[in-house]
Formats: structure tokens, C-alpha cells, sequence
């Protein structure tokens, strides 16, 4: 039997949150802080458009077993809606499909901004990463086939206009929930308010707790190439992206019980620890543990027990 091949690179763990440029996609943007960190691993929690510059979530090592809680999220973006043209893509990049000389008043847009508040439904724009049939939505689109994508629920949490710097174009901010689309509310908004229009410029500025404070430029990253320890400083700790989870704290045999995979008892006080941060005791039962302040497993809480499903490989701390 040949001997599996070694990960090229260092086991770089944890989160960092880069400040992405527009005019990038995801992908690179993950390639190019791949070889900054010369890491044996990195994804990323959560797609931003190349249009769009802001808060990407960048996964390192184990951090990306944490990933689906990134991209579930609540999410924050600021966006202009440039007045006149609607593209196929709803944004500056697509080819313009329709015009309008209708300009919205301030009035107007605040009174149907109302509308997309709390739970809607939204069609996803063609242009997405929405598999149809085995296939991205975006693929089909360029090759100009026509299908439908179906309406689904997503949440708004709160959606205002911020500025309307001249009659042609109107700034809105907006949090949402995961499987949002900024492009698809700038298209139903016009419609709703007999316009045409596109989004222009789309700056996401925050992902959960990821925020615009903690955001790192890629100019900043690549100018620290080659220094392993200012770069290591920038990063989060993995459960960085699990604010809401339950932390328990527990000692270093049941560290290595978990890590063969094996649940371990928990004492009286990890019991009293995990229902005093547990929103809803009886339904979601998810925790994480860490020792000596390193994240160990993600599992849930069951009769007194924890059951690993998630188990982290990184080096533990002895005290």
C-alpha cells in the first residue's frame, strides 16, 4: 500500500476576516491568502460577487469544519441601486435588458422598502450559484438557456434607505438571513416601484460577528507575506463564527477522549454551564468544547453526555 500524500504547506488554523476588493471572485480571493499563509487549507464561509467588496469570511485548517455556520449567518450589505436600466444579471455587469425614465422619490422608495421586510419570498437571480438540474444557474445563463428558478422564504431583518446622493441613484442597507440575494431585492424593488434599475456598487459589511473592525484588506495580507507570526495574529479562533454555541470548558482526558471520536460525561457544572447559554434546551442541543481555551469538538448535549460529530485536530494547549 503507498503511503498518502502529505498536505502541502502549514497547518495554519482559525478564521480571519479579509476586507475583499471588488473585481475578484471568491475563489482567488482564497488562493491568493492560501499562498500568503502558505497553508495547508482555507475555504471560505460564504460567496461575495466579484462586483462586491467587503467582509469574506476566510476559513483556515480546521476552521472550515465551521464553515455552513458562517454562511448561516446573518449578514449585513450596503448597496446602491443605480435608476433607469434593469440587466439580466441585476447588476452593472449584465447587459441592460430594459430602461425607464421613472425616478423614485425618496418617499416612494421608503414606503416600498416596507414591503420587503421580515419573511418574503424572493426568486434567486438566474445569475447565482444555484444548482438546476446538476448545473450552476450562472452556466446556464451565459449559455443563454431558459429556465425558472422557485420562489423561496427568506428573512429580512431590517432593510432602510440611507442616502440619495442624486435622482438616478439610492443607497440601502439591509440584514438579512442566508440565501439572500442583494441583486434580487434592487429587482423587485424597482418593479414594485414601476422602475428600472440595477445594483451599481454592494459592499457587504458584516457576517455575523465578523464586522468591518475586524476586517483585514488583502493589501495589508500580502504586504505581510513571509511573516508567519504577524500574519498568525490576524487570525479568529475557529469558534469565532459560533457566537450563539454553547462553550464548554473541559479537561484534558475527556480532550483526548474526544478526539478518538469517543462522547464523554459531563460534570454537574458543564450541565449547569450548557443550560444557562442554551437558548432553547430542548431543541437545538449543539455545544463545542475547548481546553485550555482551544476548541476541541462541536456535538450535542444528550443525557448528560456529549457526542462529538465535529472533531478538531489541533495541537492542545497543557495548561
Amino acid at each position: 500500500m503507498g503511503r498518502s500524500r502529505k498536505r502541502k504547506g502549514h497547518p495554519v488554523q482559525g478564521w480571519l476576516a479579509l476586507d475583499k476588493p471588488a473585481g475578484i471572485t471568491s475563489t482567488q480571493a482564497v488562493g491568493r491568502l492560501r499562498r500568503v499563509y502558505e497553508a495547508q487549507k482555507a475555504g471560505h464561509g460564504g460567496t461575495l460577487d466579484p462586483l462586491a467588496d467587503g467582509i469574506l469570511p476566510i476559513a483556515f485548517g480546521e476552521a472550515t469544519k465551521t464553515a455552513q455556520w458562517a454562511m448561516d449567518c446573518d449578514k449585513e450589505y450596503v448597496f446602491t441601486i443605480h435608476w433607469g436600466s434593469s440587466t439580466d444579471s441585476q447588476d452593472r455587469e449584465g447587459q441592460v435588458i430594459s430602461t425607464s425614465d421613472v425616478r423614485p422619490s425618496d418617499d416612494a422608495i421608503r414606503t416600498a422598502l416596507e414591503g420587503f421586510s421580515g419573511i418574503i419570498a424572493q426568486v434567486p437571480p438566474k445569475y447565482s450559484a444555484i444548482k438546476v438540474d446538476g448545473e450552476r444557474a450562472y452556466d446556464l445563463a451565459r449559455d443563454g438557456e431558459t429556465f425558472d428558478l422557485p420562489s423561496r422564504e427568506v428573512i429580512v431583518h431590517d432593510v432602510e434607505l440611507v442616502s440619495v446622493p442624486d435622482p438616478d441613484h439610492a443607497v440601502i442597507r439591509v440584514r438579512s438571513g442566508k440565501g439572500f440575494y442583494v441583486r434580487a431585492l434592487a429587482r423587485d424593488l424597482a418593479r414594485s416601484l414601476g422602475a428600472e434599475g440595477h445594483v451599481s456598487q454592494l459592499r457587504r459589511t458584516r457576517v455575523g460577528p465578523l464586522n468591518e473592525v475586524l476586517a483585514v484588506s488583502l493589501a495589508q495580507l500580502e504586504a505581510l507575506e513571509g511573516q508567519a507570526e504577524a500574519l498568525k495574529a490576524l487570525l479568529l479562533p475557529l469558534e469565532a463564527v459560533l457566537p450563539d454555541v454553547p462553550r464548554l470548558e473541559i479537561e484534558l482526558s475527556d480532550a483526548a477522549a474526544l478526539k478518538q471520536g469517543r462522547e464523554i460525561v459531563l460534570l454537574p457544572h458543564l450541565m449547569e454551564a450548557w443550560r444557562a447559554h442554551c437558548k432553547d434546551p430542548s431543541g437545538d442541543r449543539t455545544a463545542i468544547t475547548l481546553c485550555n481555551g482551544t476548541a476541541i469538538a462541536l456535538g450535542e448535549v444528550r443525557a448528560g453526555r456529549f457526542r462529538p460529530s465535529r472533531v478538531f485536530q489541533i495541537d492542545t494547549p497543557a495548561s
